[in-house]
């Protein structure tokens, strides 16, 4: 259906009205982000052959190396999307009914946030790198989650579609 409305770029709008997607983002790993640990992986593999000279030299290399390129991204994989009348935040799905109050959190209370002011029983999709937050309060009864809190590049213009679509 919406699927793949807005999926080539990392992160999107369609207004569809058909239902289909109207946001869609990406929480990718920036390009500065992959340098360090890809030479921590390339660092660990040569201190492997250095403990174990009878192992091949390409061996941990071969290993190490795509290991941690699947894991960052593994990493990239979270995708906030708003398609219809239903939330998504991960493999998590909110219908728009539900949605209370909508918080934007930025860089300056993001410690806070996801510190001391965090409840224990909130749904979080955290990606360091993201420098925002969005917190949205749930209104259904039935939930125990009090709120969900995850990282979003363009918190202003999906609290704005969540506090207008309800």
């Amino acid at each position: 259906m919406g699927e793949h409305a807005s999926v080539a770029g990392a992160v999107g709008e369609t207004t569809a009205g058909d239902g289909s997607t109207r946001y869609s983002e990406r929480l990718y790993l920036s390009w500065w982000g992959w340098p360090l640990p890809l030479a921590g992986a390339a660092l660990l593999a040569y201190e492997i052959h250095l403990g174990y000279p009878a192992v091949p030299l390409w061996l941990p290399f071969a290993v190490l190396i795509p290991l941690m390129v699947a894991w960052l991204v593994a990493m990239g994989r979270a995708r906030i999307r708003v398609t219809g009348d239903e939330l998504e935040v991960g493999d998590a799905h909110l219908p728009l009914r539900f949605v209370g109050e909508v918080e934007v959190i930025g860089k300056d209370r993001k410690r806070k946030a996801m510190g001391p002011e965090l409840d224990p029983a909130a749904y979080v999709t955290h990606r360091g790198w993201v420098g925002s937050l969005l917190r949205v309060h749930l209104t259904d009864p039935a939930d125990p989650t009090p709120y969900w809190v995850f990282s979003t590049r363009r918190p202003e213009a999906l609290a704005e579609l969540l506090r207008s679509g309800k």
